[in-house]
């Protein structure tokens, strides 16, 4: 009796050897990029105490009532959470290890995130994130900075049809304020109001903005907007990021609506958001959280960050056609026969000390079949040995992607071919 397959948890996906190398890819060119702008790595934990983040993302969020993979820890009764979000994860770490007291921090982490939602293309249970983060920095330059190196990434990246979306929530005086017209707006019409959006109404009203319901889109749009209650220091920051960007030609355009579903933000917000994923049309978002070192810990420090979907990013890149292709190795090395095989293994050796990647075939068969299995490897060279070879301690090297004779030389020799890509007939 066959036992029943077991499979990946919905949701949750395999990356492939050919998908893991585009990964890799996308992975060297968002080092280079943050490289460039003086952030620093930081890796934390993907376990965190779930009262993390219920304190910072909001007890009335999708995420936390709906979303969050959570568990109590049989060992010491704990409640623990999957990390749905890094920020207040990095945020954590930056208090607990006293990053901060040595000054301004900027910095990156890159992982898996996890929330509990309705797999689809570009939404998955098991996500993937690269967050940035600037903590101790007041200013509209800060803000400026992270939408301007996002524009730069999606031009190394070879992206396009990617729009900024912009807002700003201003103070808690400011929210204050126009949370009180938004609930009395919203109570005049509690008939309209979804099931999710009644139960925000008094709890997190601002979140009723972002109700992706087809009903309420309607009153959404006819709903008080929050730039006209923006007190005067968050009016100055907001327009001061706006000539910035006009100076650095970075394009954008104001939604009024727009306020992010996490309750850590203040001040500016902001999303790069695409038409050419369907209904996943945020890549990268973001925006000012000065509230949110001192609400789990820490001294009032004002920050700014983003996150971006590497799924999705990787989506609109092979949408563009701008993905690699899968990275063949240098040399398939052909082998048969008892000295030949012994020597095999050396010659290999040899070549990878010469920073030559080498596929050593394993497993036997004819030098006809090796040779297939040479050419279906996507190696531009393949380096023959038998007995005769390996008797005199020479390789025979054959080119696989190009019009060229096969030739016999020494190990170093076809070490110093294969790197300079050429051939002596070529």
């Amino acid at each position: 009796m066959s036992s029943k397959q077991i499979q990946a948890v919905r949701g949750m996906n395999d990356v492939l050897p050919d998908e893991v190398h585009r990964w890799e890819c996308f992975e060297d060119t968002v080092r280079a990029w943050l490289h460039g702008y003086g952030y620093r790595g930081i890796r934390m934990p993907i376990l965190e105490r779930t009262e993390l983040f219920v304190r910072s993302i909001g007890e009335v969020t999708d995420i936390v009532e709906k979303e969050m993979y959570t568990f109590v820890d049989q060992l010491n009764q704990e409640s623990l959470a999957l990390r749905p979000e890094g920020t207040a994860s990095c945020v954590r770490a930056a208090i607990e290890h006293n990053l901060l007291y040595g000054g301004a921090q900027r910095l990156w982490y890159w992982g898996p995130m996890f929330r509990h939602e309705r797999p689809q293309k570009g939404r998955y249970r098991q996500f993937y994130q690269v967050g940035v983060e600037a903590l101790g920095f007041a200013g509209p330059d800060i803000d400026a900075e992270q939408v301007v190196m996002c524009a730069r990434l999606w031009r190394e990246l070879g992206l396009d049809g990617i729009r900024l979306e912009l807002n700003s929530l201003g103070s808690s005086d400011a929210r204050a304020r126009y949370r009180a017209r938004l609930v009395k707006f919203l109570e005049q019409h509690h008939g309209a109001l979804d099931e999710d959006s009644k139960r925000r109404l008094h709890a997190n009203p601002l979140r009723v903005l972002d109700s992706k319901h087809p009903q309420m889109q309607e009153l959404i749009r006819e709903a008080p907007r929050m730039s006209d209650d923006l007190d005067e220091a968050s009016l100055r920051h907001f327009e001061a990021l706006q000539a910035s960007l006009h100076t650095a030609g970075v394009t954008h355009e104001i939604n009024p609506r727009l306020v992010r579903g996490l309750d850590y933000y203040n001040g500016t917000v902001f999303e790069w958001v695409t038409d050419r994923l369907g209904a996943q049309g945020t890549v990268c978002a973001g925006g000012r959280y000065d509230g949110l070192v001192e609400q789990i810990g820490g001294k009032p420090t004002p920050a700014c960050g983003f996150a971006m979907g590497v799924e999705r990013l990787l989506a609109l890149m092979q949408h563009g056609g701008g993905l690699p292709a899968p990275r063949a190795p240098d040399v398939y090395l052909v082998h048969q026969g008892e000295l030949a095989d012994r020597f095999a293994e050396r010659v290999a050796e040899n070549l990878r000390d010469a920073r030559v990647a080498v596929l050593l075939h394993c497993g036997g068969g004819s030098f006809k079949s090796q040779m297939k299995k040479a050419d279906a490897s996507g190696a531009r060279f393949a380096i023959i040995v038998g007995d005769d070879e390996a008797a005199a301690g020479d390789v025979s090297l054959k080119p696989l992607r190009e019009l060229a004779e096969q030739m016999r030389v020494s190990v170093a020799e076809a070490a110093d071919i294969i790197r300079n890509g050429v051939t002596d007939d070529a």
